[in-house]
């Protein structure tokens, strides 16, 4: 692994009415986003930048959200697509914890995991308009005992391995891949930047932009905790993008997703 990859792992979709994926803004009616995972080829290592949904979960807390989720799209058939298994995957990072960015955590039990240091200890006591956001706690035993759901955890998860690395700030992760601190959406959310050797880099908005009409906009989802965080956040990926003149990815924008190389497609 010399020259870095980037695959987009197709995790499904999801529905949101319009007044939540534009927040205050709409039009509403049915809108039906992508979720993907990212994973990051890099001479240091395989990082995997979240890990989509829980088909079973979404569908007994969240089942208005209708998913759409075929074997290939779960984390491990995504990755068996590229003939990997979740235990060639040494480093997990999450944007945050909300359900759809954390639903393969369990498969990871072996990886170093990453995550802003204040996600774990807000997943474990959010506030009320965040439930239904961090209602997936699978990633830590430490949040689903704080929060009365240990029920939820799966055999062989353990405080151990479900621990975190917590950190701050702009973050590189590698030479080349860099976190980018951009709170809003989340308490210590994080959208990502990849460089290249052959080709534009690529700031991957997560979700502090849902779709490129958001960021035109500055029009946030109505998941968040901090708005003018969040405005502020998406000023900072605008300027960032035109700083290093790089592609914008946005997370959950179905017209631009279909455009995107999924599969053992990547970009590098």
């Amino acid at each position: 692994m010399t020259d870095t990859k980037v695959y987009l792992l197709d995790g499904g979709s999801l529905v949101l009415d319009g007044y939540h994926v534009y927040w205050n803004r709409g039009p509403g009616g049915e809108v039906r986003f992508p979720v993907y995972s990212i994973l990051v080829e890099h001479k240091d290592g395989r990082f995997l930048i979240d890990t989509g949904y829980d088909y079973d979960h979404v569908m007994k807390v969240l089942p208005f959200e209708k998913p759409i989720q075929s074997k290939d799209q779960t984390i491990p058939g995504a990755l068996a697509l590229l003939g990997l298994e979740p235990k060639d995957v040494g480093v997990v990072v999450n944007s945050h914890f909300h359900f759809d960015h954390c639903g393969g955590n369990k498969y990871f039990p072996h990886a170093k995991k990453i995550c802003h240091r204040l996600e774990v200890p807000q997943a474990a006591n959010c506030q009320p308009f965040e439930h239904l956001g961090y209602s997936d706690l699978t990633f830590s035993v430490e949040a689903a005992e704080a929060r009365g759901q240990a029920e939820q955890l799966k055999s062989g998860q353990t405080k151990a391995n479900t621990t975190f690395e917590g950190i701050d700030g702009d973050i590189e992760l590698a030479k080349g891949v860099k976190l980018i601190l951009t709170p809003g959406h989340s308490i210590g959310h994080y959208s990502l930047l990849v460089e290249f050797g052959s080709r534009k880099p690529i700031l991957f908005t997560i979700d502090a932009a849902y779709t490129q009409k958001s960021l035109e906009t500055l029009c946030q989802a109505s998941f968040h905790i901090d708005p003018v965080a969040g405005v502020a956040s998406m000023r900072k990926v605008k300027k960032l993008a035109e700083d290093h003149g790089a592609e914008l990815m946005y997370s959950h924008d179905m017209e631009n997703f279909v455009t995107y190389q999924t599969g053992t497609k990547f970009y590098g």
